[in-house]
């Protein structure tokens, strides 16, 4: 489990925003005192339209196949994502969530309900999502609607359902 109420846990995520294609959205992981949130703001100027935070993973053991998120949303839709690295090639999988604002909400998302993508487009023809294979988890937001953004994240539990 990863305790998003502990003051150090930020500190292992990094942020990508559109500035590395040339947009001017902003983003950040940070702790409030009480909890960590991935707070910013997007923009469509210079065709951005993304902010994302991301942390490697230590092994997930092989019988995990489904992850619990404990987060209080603005309202907006995110995406979970994880990625992998297999036989020398990297791949990203999403799975978009909605946040009712203010609202603390709990989703258990299973691994085969995950979409392999490459800068937004679906990828035909991947592996599915296996917890062996996950190196790194992150969050996203590019719902085209340019405004600041606040997701508070409790916790991430790592499941087996049988």
């Amino acid at each position: 489990m990863i305790d998003f109420t502990q003051p150090n846990e930020h500190q292992y995520w990094t942020t990508v925003n559109d500035d590395v294609m040339g947009g001017i959205s902003t983003g950040k992981f940070s702790y409030d005192g009480s909890i960590s949130q991935f707070t910013g703001e997007l923009s469509l100027a210079n065709n951005g339209g993304f902010s994302s935070v991301n942390r490697l993973l230590p092994p997930l053991s092989n019988d995990i196949n489904a992850v619990n998120l404990s987060y209080i949303g603005d309202g907006r839709t995110y995406q979970l994502r994880f990625t992998t690295w297999k036989d020398g090639y990297r791949i990203n999988y999403k799975h978009e969530f909605e946040t009712i604002k203010g609202q603390q909400q709990s989703k258990t998302f299973y691994f085969n309900d995950f979409k392999a993508v490459f800068r937004g487009r679906l990828l035909s023809g991947a592996p599915e999502l296996v917890a062996q294979d996950i190196k790194q988890m992150g969050l996203l937001i590019a719902d085209k609607t340019p405004l600041p953004f606040v997701l508070k994240i409790h916790s991430v539990e790592f499941l087996n359902f049988k």
